[in-house]
């Protein structure tokens, strides 16, 4: 055969072939560029739903109370679907239409998290009845209902000879302990310390003494005034109110609303209480209920049989609970603190907090399958573990966007978005150093070891930008609560930020830096909202 037929055969048998190769890989191309847009699209939106949570919690004192906290998530969730239409506005989808592509949004708090996705609006008979009756009656009894299921608790059952109790964890390490143990009836909840010393008036932690504070100051507007924060509420001594006769007032939805309680002023002890009244739980823990032998293999499912481990997205195990010997209460176990990141205690909290969102998102996402309309079969995607670590850490959002297609395949994707600055829960970043010269600092910035200069630790989210409504002209007002500015060389270029995965060992090394951040810590963690406390006994105890 000659060479010119061959070629043309040649031509006849490839040419097709690579027409289709080339059109096989622009498809791909195509779609891999609709993932990343959608991945971006969802991220945004994501985005959109926890700056509009932060903003909201910020400018209300009483943002952790429970009705304000559902008002502030339910905004929250409308932000990101508003967000998300507009994004897709262009590819023809409404928010209406997307909200059956979005299985579900979850909300981690301090101690638990809501998820926002379908359910049947279930009803008892009488009101199902009365609703009926109602010709404006919002639900109906079997309606597909969009919005905040019940709130799920980071809880866990442990049973054990004499012993059978459920432990919530939170974002901390405070929990609440709730059961019987070796024949008493147990409902208590605190700090689990390390290194806790009292003596007489005395408190230490670590070494270093923890005293009372001077008087604290904020600016509400353009005016400074002495505060307390009790349970969550910052309470400001207005002496011009009342004829000059003083009251307390707080600050919610951007309104004043002044209180009949008279604080003491100057009472600023809530650092020494934080650590005195953390001795005290960890001896009823060990001493009085003798949870001390309680390990990771004791803890149960809801039928009450032991936990299967947990495993990362290629089947590995990362946490043993079958068979594990990890100490739940392992006070000063080989040296290490039970606060210190890399305890038993904070491993099992953690794998506790993942194990309770895993699950309960799983089966949201599997029912969701009964309330969708379409053939696509939404499930838990495998999440990565750095988002899991920002998960565990942190008060975050959770969004999943499934079942759009994207080309050569359907879209499965998930975002994860961390709220830094927030009422919810003091982490251990969340303490800046205030000094002398009128700025603040993160706490293991390099620049204030031996620095003389150094004033006070102040919560992140007192140097954020606040608002207030005069009653009488219904103007809103922006202020800030602290003055000092951030430090260049720590929130800008991040020089001089000493990188740490443990700031207890850090702090060891500067006794007085130590001082001004464990008290720092202390007294905002023992002045949040907490749900065990009873409020008005609580608040006795600064009357």
């Amino acid at each position: 055969m000659k060479i010119q037929y061959l070629a043309v055969v040649f031509v006849i048998i490839i040419l097709p072939i690579s027409l289709i190769f080339s059109a096989y890989t622009n498809a791909q191309v195509d779609t891999l560029k609709l993932q990343i847009s959608y991945d971006t699209k969802l991220d945004n939106a994501t985005y959109d739903a926890i700056k509009a949570f932060q903003l909201n919690t910020i400018n209300s004192s009483t943002s952790d109370l429970t009705n304000s906290k559902i008002r502030d998530i339910e905004a929250a969730a409308n932000s990101f679907f508003t967000s998300i239409a507009t994004a897709f506005n262009m590819s023809g989808y409404n928010s209406e239409v997307l909200k059956e592509y979005v299985p579900a949004l979850v909300f981690t708090m301090y101690d638990g998290f809501y998820i926002y996705s379908p359910f049947e609006n279930t009803l008892d008979d009488e009101t199902a009845q009365n609703l009926a009756q109602n010709p404006n009656a919002e639900y109906t009894a079997g309606e597909k209902v969009t919005g905040l299921k019940p709130y799920i608790f980071y809880s866990c059952r442990y049973v054990k000879s004499g012993i059978d109790v459920v432990i919530t964890y939170s974002l901390d390490n405070y929990i609440t302990i709730q059961g019987t143990a070796n024949g008493k009836t147990i409902n208590d909840a605190g700090y689990l310390i390390d290194d806790v010393s009292v003596s007489g008036s005395n408190v230490y932690y670590r070494g270093v003494r923890i005293e009372s504070e001077a008087q604290l100051y904020e600016y509400v507007e353009d005016k400074q005034y002495p505060y307390i924060k009790i349970n969550g509420v910052t309470y400001y001594w207005d002496q011009e109110y009342n004829s000059g006769n003083g009251s307390w007032f707080y600050i919610m939805n951007g309104k004043k609303g002044y209180v009949l309680e008279n604080f003491q002023r100057g009472d600023n002890n809530m650092a020494y209480r934080y650590y005195k009244e953390a001795s005290e739980f960890k001896d009823r823990i060990l001493n009085e209920y003798g949870l001390g032998s309680l390990t990771s293999a004791d803890a149960r499912d809801e039928n009450g049989q032991p936990i299967t481990n947990l495993t990362d997205a290629d089947g590995n195990v990362i946490y043993n609970f079958i068979g594990g010997n990890d100490s739940i209460f392992d006070f000063n176990k080989e040296g290490i603190s039970i606060e210190e990141p890399q305890s038993d205690f904070n491993q099992h909290r953690l794998a506790i907090i993942r194990y309770v969102i895993e699950r309960n998102l799983s089966i949201a996402l599997a029912n969701y399958n009964d309330y969708g309309s379409g053939s696509y079969q939404f499930s838990m995607p495998k999440l990565a573990e750095q988002d899991w670590e920002r998960i565990l850490n942190n008060v975050s959002l959770i969004s999943f966007l499934q079942g759009l297609s994207i080309g050569g395949k359907v879209y499965n994707g998930y975002s994860v978005i961390n709220n830094n600055k927030n009422e919810e829960v003091v982490t251990e970043d969340s303490i800046y150093i205030t000094t002398n010269d009128g700025y603040y600092h993160r706490a293991t910035e390099k620049d204030l070891i031996g620095r003389s200069d150094i004033k006070i630790g102040i919560f992140n989210i007192d140097f954020e930008r606040k608002s207030i409504t005069d009653e009488t002209t219904q103007k809103t007002h922006y202020y800030y609560p602290k003055r000092e500015l951030g430090c260049y060389t720590c929130y800008v270029s991040q020089t001089s930020v000493q990188a740490t995965d443990n700031i207890y060992e850090y702090m060891d090394s500067n006794s007085q830096l130590a001082k001004i951040y464990y008290t720092a810590l202390g007294r905002e963690r023992y002045s949040m909202y907490k749900i065990f406390r009873n409020q008005e006994e609580h608040k006795k105890l600064f009357t």
